[in-house]
């Protein structure tokens, strides 16, 4: 997630104070996760000093004084060229549930228990996306679809991966004598 895109993309809607920024991007993008105020402020200030953001006059309010942001012209067209561009296809083909298995195969300790953990964490996960698609307002059902539709194929290639340990561990272990 490029928080710096986002915010400048709800910065394109209208000018913003950095607090009503926040709301906004946890609210839609933050879910279990909210962004911190000092990230935001520091990301305007780049953002500003980029020239993709001006900050107004200091207002007064019911806390501190707070500055509306609005987006520049360059800004805008990063925007427009971001959301045109296609995102990368994740995952990418070096995953962390990949190194996790090689690195437990090198060490001697066994994959399959790795393996099988992993599968229950993806399984309790995905108990706990199902629930929130059950209940949820449609934002957070459409994250929680993404999410499952991952960790679904997630699943899947822990079920091949563990049909293939045989082979990936001989792999490793040719790999490794060859070294010496």
């Amino acid at each position: 997630m490029s928080v710096p895109l986002t915010l400048l993309g709800l910065l394109d809607r209208e000018p913003s104070h950095g607090y009503d920024l926040k709301r906004d991007y946890d609210a839609f993008f933050g879910r279990g996760k909210p962004l911190p105020f000092g990230q935001v402020y520091s990301t305007l200030g780049r953002l500003a000093r980029d020239g993709k953001v001006t900050a107004g006059e200091a207002e007064p309010g019911d806390g501190p004084d707070r500055k509306r942001y609005a987006i520049t012209e360059t800004g805008r067209r990063e925007v427009e060229s971001w959301l045109a561009q296609p995102a990368e296809p994740e995952p990418h083909l070096q995953t962390v549930l990949f190194a996790k298995v090689v690195l437990a195969l090198m060490l001697g300790h066994p994959a399959a228990d790795y393996l099988d953990a992993q599968r229950a964490a993806h399984l309790r996960r995905m108990r706990e996306l199902t629930e929130l698609r059950r209940t949820g307002p449609t934002v957070d059902v459409l994250l929680a679809d993404y999410g499952l539709f991952h960790l679904e194929a997630d699943l899947r290639w822990i079920d091949a991966t563990e049909a293939r340990l045989g082979s990936l561990a001989e792999l490793v272990r040719t790999t490794e004598t060859g070294k010496s």
